[in-house]
C-alpha cells in the first residue's frame, strides 16, 4: 500500500491554497512550486516549502513536467497534486511522476489519456452504452472533411477542442457560411491553450441545462456517485454559477444519470476524482458530453451538500484505502451554490483585467465559504487565468443559499482590479434565475441587458465621497495631523474638482458647510446636489452620513487616484482637477492600443495597407483567451508598432492609422 508524507501541489492560486489546507489538516507536510511571477503569492505563503520553477509564461513554469519532479526530489515530496487545470489531465505528467516514484494523487495516466480526448471518449462512450450526442469524432482533421461532416450533422451544431475545456476552442456555428473561420479560430485557440488542435463536431442541443455527475472510484474496484451538479448558467461555454442538486433533478432522474457516469468511469477502470458531465434537454433526456479526470473548480458545493472533503477522499484513495462510504451511505442534505470572481470588466465585454490588489477584505458569514490565492500587494498579470476567487454558499433551501450567495458577493471587496461582482449579484437576483429556471441560454436570452453588461458613469454619491476624501486627504496633509482636521473655513468659496473616470471627466464642487471632527458637507453636479457628513475614516473605510442615511465604505487613495468599493464594484478616479486642457489625454479613434498585458500572437496588417472600420488588425492572447482587435476608422496603417510574440503592456500604442480625406 503506498504511503507518503509530504504533499507537493504543481499548482497555484486558489486551487493550491484550498488542497494545502486539507492535506495540512490531515497532517502532511507541504511543497508549493511557483513562477518567477508568482514569488510573493499566497500559496507560496501558506506551504511548509516552496521552489521556484521558472519565469512566468506558464510553458516555462507550471507546465514544466521536469521542473516539477525535480522540485519533488529536492524537497522529498513522495506525492503530487495536480489541482486542475496545467499538468492535471496529462498523462505524460502521470507517467512521469510514476517513473519517479511519486505518487500521483489523480487516476491513471491511461484513463486521463482516454478522457482527456473528447474524440475518443466519446468513442469509448458510445462501445460502453452511455448515451451521446451525435455528431463526428473522426481522426481526419482537414477542411475539407469537417465542412462535409457539418453539413451530413446539420446547423446548428458545436465545435470543439478535443483536447479542451473552459470554453477554449469552443464555437457554435449557425449556418456553413460561418464553418471554416470558426474552425480556424477554433483550432488556433486550442492549439495555443492545449497543444492540439485537434476538433470534433456535435450537433447543438439548445437550452440544455448543463449537469455533471461527481464520481469517485478507488484501487479495489469500488465507484459511487456524490449527486450532481447544475453547472448551466454559462458565458462563452464557461461556467458563472454551479449548485447542487440541480434545480429540476428527481430521484429516478438522479439515478440514472448516476449510473451512467458509473458506467462511463468503470469502461476506464477508474481511480479518484472525476466529473462526468451530461446535456440535460426539457424532456429529461440527457448525453454524454466529456469526463473530467480531476476535481473540479466547483467541486466545493457537493462537498457542502453531502459534508465530505472531497481532497481528503483524493488522498484517501491515492494512498490505497477504500472510499469512505458506500453508494446507499451517501446523503445529499440542503443547497450549495458558488459563483467565480472573475479579475474582468464586465461592461467592456468581460475584459480581463491585469494589476495590483490594493484591497481585498471578503466579507464572511456563517454558511459562506471563499476560496481564494489574493494577498493585498499582489500584482494579477496576464499569465494566468483571470479568476481570483470562489465565493460558495450553503443554506437549507435553494433560496438561502443564493440569497447568502448575493450578500457575500456584494460585500466582497476587491480594489485596484475590477471584478465581476455587480455581474455576479445582478446574475443572482434575476427572477429567471431565482425561480430555478436557468439553462445554457439563459445569459444571451434574459441577461443581455443587464446594466452590469454596459458602462456607467459614477454615481452623484460615488463622486461626492471622492471629492470629499480626495480633500480631506489634502487638508489633512496641510494640517500635518490624522483624523479629519484641516477643513477650511465654513462659508468660503466651493472647491471644485474635475474626477477622470476611464475617458469620461466630472466636474463637481464642494461646499464645507461646517468643519470640525466630523465635516458638513454638500457635493454639486450641476443642479443636482447631495449633503454628506463623514464621521471617521482610517485609510481603509469610510464612515459616512450620506443624505441623511450613515453607511460604511471601503476605499484606497494614492496620490491623486482614488479607488472606491462602488454600487459597480471597483470605481477608479483621477483626480485632474490641476492637469492642462487638452493634450496627451486627447484620444482618437486611429490608435490602437492594447486594452490589457499580453502577447501578440498574430498579425495581420503591414505599414501603408488600407484597413475599413471593423477590419481585424491583430489578435492578442492574455490570460489563455484571444481577444481581436479592429480599427476603429477607414484609413492607411502609418505605423505598425508590434510583432508578432511580442509581449505588450496595457494602452500600449500597437497601430496607427490615418483617416481617408
Amino acid at each position: 500500500m503506498p504511503a507518503f508524507n509530504k504533499i507537493l501541489i504543481a499548482n497555484r492560486g486558489e486551487i493550491a491554497c484550498r488542497v494545502m489546507r486539507t492535506a495540512i489538516e490531515l497532517g502532511y507536510r507541504t511543497v508549493a512550486v511557483y513562477s518567477e511571477a508568482d514569488a510573493d503569492a499566497r500559496h507560496v505563503q501558506i506551504a511548509d516549502e516552496a521552489v521556484c520553477i521558472g519565469p512566468a509564461q506558464v510553458n516555462q513554469s507550471y507546465l514544466r513536467i521536469d521542473a516539477i519532479i525535480e522540485a519533488a526530489r529536492k524537497t522529498g515530496a513522495d506525492a503530487i497534486h495536480p489541482g486542475y487545470g496545467f499538468l492535471s489531465e496529462n498523462a505524460d505528467f502521470a507517467r512521469a511522476c510514476e517513473a519517479a516514484g511519486i505518487v500521483f494523487i489523480g487516476p491513471t495516466a491511461s484513463a486521463i489519456h482516454l478522457m482527456g480526448s473528447k474524440r475518443l471518449s466519446k468513442i469509448a462512450m458510445l462501445e460502453a452504452g452511455v448515451p451521446c450526442i451525435p455528431g463526428f469524432e473522426g481522426a481526419a482533421q482537414d477542411d475539407e472533411t469537417l465542412a462535409s461532416e457539418a453539413e451530413r450533422i446539420g446547423y446548428p451544431l458545436m465545435i470543439k477542442a478535443s483536447a479542451g475545456g473552459g470554453g477554449r476552442g469552443m464555437r457554435l456555428v449557425q449556418e456553413s457560411s460561418e464553418l471554416l473561420g470558426q474552425i480556424r479560430t477554433a483550432r488556433s485557440e486550442a492549439q495555443n491553450a492545449f497543444g492540439s488542435g485537434e476538433l470534433i463536431l456535435e450537433r447543438a442541443v439548445i437550452r440544455p441545462r448543463h449537469v455533471e455527475i461527481q464520481v469517485f472510484g478507488d484501487q479495489q474496484g469500488n465507484i459511487v456517485y456524490l449527486g450532481e451538479r447544475d453547472c448551466s448558467v454559462q458565458r462563452r461555454h464557461q461556467k458563472v454559477v454551479e449548485e447542487a442538486p440541480c434545480p429540476v433533478m428527481t430521484p429516478e432522474l438522479r439515478k440514472a444519470m448516476g449510473e451512467a457516469a458509473v458506467k462511463a468511469a468503470a469502461s476506464v477502470n477508474y481511480v479518484g476524482a472525476g466529473t462526468v458531465e451530461f446535456l440535460l434537454d426539457a424532456s429529461g433526456e440527457f448525453f454524454f458530453l466529456e469526463m473530467n479526470t480531476r476535481l473540479q473548480v466547483e467541486h466545493p458545493v457537493t462537498e457542502l451538500i453531502t459534508g465530505q472533503d472531497l481532497v481528503a477522499w483524493q488522498i484517501r484513495v491515492a494512498e490505497g484505502q477504500p472510499l469512505p462510504l458506500r453508494q446507499d451511505e451517501i446523503r445529499l442534505n440542503g443547497h450549495a451554490m458558488e459563483v467565480r470572481l472573475y479579475a474582468e470588466d464586465s461592461a467592456a465585454g468581460f475584459l480581463p483585467q491585469t494589476g495590483q490588489v490594493l484591497r481585498w477584505e471578503p466579507e464572511l458569514l456563517a454558511g459562506v465559504r471563499i476560496d481564494h490565492g489574493l494577498v493585498e500587494g499582489q500584482a494579477v498579470t496576464p499569465f494566468y487565468d483571470p479568476m481570483l476567487a470562489k465565493v460558495i454558499a450553503y443554506g437549507e433551501t435553494r433560496d438561502e443559499a443564493r440569497r447568502k450567495l448575493l450578500r457575500a458577493v456584494e460585500q466582497c471587496v476587491l480594489l485596484g482590479v475590477n471584478g465581476n461582482q455587480r455581474f455576479l449579484a445582478n446574475l443572482l437576483k434575476h427572477p429567471q434565475f431565482a425561480a430555478g429556471n436557468a439553462t445554457t441560454a439563459f445569459i444571451a436570452e434574459h441577461f443581455a441587458d443587464d446594466p452590469s453588461l454596459h458602462p456607467h458613469p459614477a454615481s452623484l454619491a460615488e463622486l461626492a465621497m471622492a471629492a470629499a476624501l480626495l480633500y480631506q486627504t489634502s487638508a489633512n496633509a496641510r494640517a500635518h495631523q490624522p483624523g479629519l482636521s484641516g477643513w477650511r473655513s465654513a462659508g468660503s468659496a466651493p472647491w471644485r474638482f474635475v474626477l477622470k473616470q476611464g475617458e469620461h471627466k466630472h466636474a463637481v464642487e464642494l461646499d464645507v458647510i461646517a468643519s470640525g471632527t466630523q465635516a458638513h458637507l454638500c457635493v454639486r453636479r450641476g443642479e443636482d446636489q447631495l449633503p454628506l457628513r463623514l464621521l471617521a475614516s482610517d485609510g481603509r473605510w469610510l464612515t459616512l452620513e450620506l443624505d441623511g442615511v450613515r453607511r460604511r465604505q471601503a476605499y484606497h487613495i494614492e496620490g491623486e487616484r482614488l479607488w472606491l468599493y462602488g454600487e459597480h464594484g471597483n470605481l477608479e478616479l483621477l483626480d485632474v482637477t490641476h492637469e492642462p486642457a487638452g493634450g496627451q489625454n486627447a484620444a482618437s479613434s486611429g490608435t490602437v492600443k492594447a486594452p490589457m498585458d499580453g502577447a501578440i500572437v498574430e498579425v495581420l496588417v503591414a505599414e501603408g495597407a488600407s484597413v475599413s472600420k471593423g477590419q481585424l488588425l491583430l489578435v492578442l492572447e492574455a490570460m489563455k483567451m484571444e481577444h481581436p482587435l479592429k480599427a476603429g476608422i477607414d484609413g492607411i496603417v502609418r505605423r505598425v508598432g508590434v510583432s508578432q510574440g511580442d509581449q505588450v503592456k496595457s494602452r500600449q500604442l500597437l497601430v496607427e492609422i490615418e483617416a481617408n480625406s
